[in-house]
């Protein structure tokens, strides 16, 4: 089957089952996170990046884009790299037991790694995981330009859990003049330009605290499992 009915059919598969996925979601309060590790350099990445915008279209999936720096040298330096998503993405490498790295490369809830160019893979992980509702509620409300962040203490421990704020730009269209996508206009969604670490989280007392979101950027809260790298619960604020 060629490529591009591959994304076709995954794209459709998405699309179907959105609306079962939605009730299953209000039911469980689900939310699925897929990081997608990408570039703009990478010939690779255009379809992996069209699949994660049309995951942004879903109220039960929190889509991120974390682009990385490691193909700038060959012609054209992606405009919202960062060495930071690198090393996050070398850090589940780290945890998979995987030497290497590659784009584009989707996580799926900080526990299972996917080609981020193969959307049936990408479909049935994410529908796997909208099955089990989140271990952590994530209680998230504006107060002026800082946020306020509640969750209750999970039924079971789970060790050290990091409270994280993401800041993400909805959308952005960037011309490629070299590299390997040169002379293509390519569409992005759900850019990370800030991952912040708030602090950890025995989970023994109830978690509340404030965090500065001043700006224009979406906000996220993840709160994720330390050790292992399951993220337990998450809120989106666009």
């Amino acid at each position: 089957m060629r490529p591009t009915a591959l994304i076709a059919g995954g794209l459709a598969a998405l699309t179907i089952l959105g609306a079962s996925a939605a009730v299953q979601a209000d039911e469980s309060d689900g939310l699925v996170v897929v990081e997608l590790f990408t570039s703009q350099g990478c010939s690779s990445c255009p379809p992996a990046d069209a699949l994660l915008e049309r995951l942004a279209q879903r109220d039960d999936v929190l889509p991120l884009a974390l682009h990385v720096d490691y193909w700038d040298y060959i012609g054209w330096a992606d405009s919202f790299a960062r060495p930071e998503h690198t090393k996050r993405q070398k850090a589940y490498a780290h945890l998979a037991g995987s030497r290497t790295i590659y784009t584009p490369q989707m996580v799926i809830d900080g526990v299972e790694q996917i080609v981020g160019a193969r959307p049936m893979e990408v479909a049935d992980a994410v529908m796997r995981h909208l099955e089990h509702q989140q271990e952590i509620d994530v209680d998230v409300s504006r107060e002026g330009a800082a946020l306020r962040i509640l969750a209750a203490p999970p039924e079971q421990s789970h060790g050290t859990m990091l409270v994280q704020l993401v800041r993400y730009m909805p959308k952005r269209t960037v011309a490629i003049e070299r590299g390997e996508n040169a002379g293509k206009t390519l569409e992005y969604a759900n850019i990370v330009t800030d991952w912040r670490v708030l602090g950890e989280w025995s989970g023994m007392d109830p978690l509340e605290i404030s965090a500065d979101a001043e700006g224009d950027d979406a906000a996220a809260v993840i709160i994720q499992q330390a050790e292992t790298g399951k993220i337990l619960g998450a809120a989106n604020l666009r």
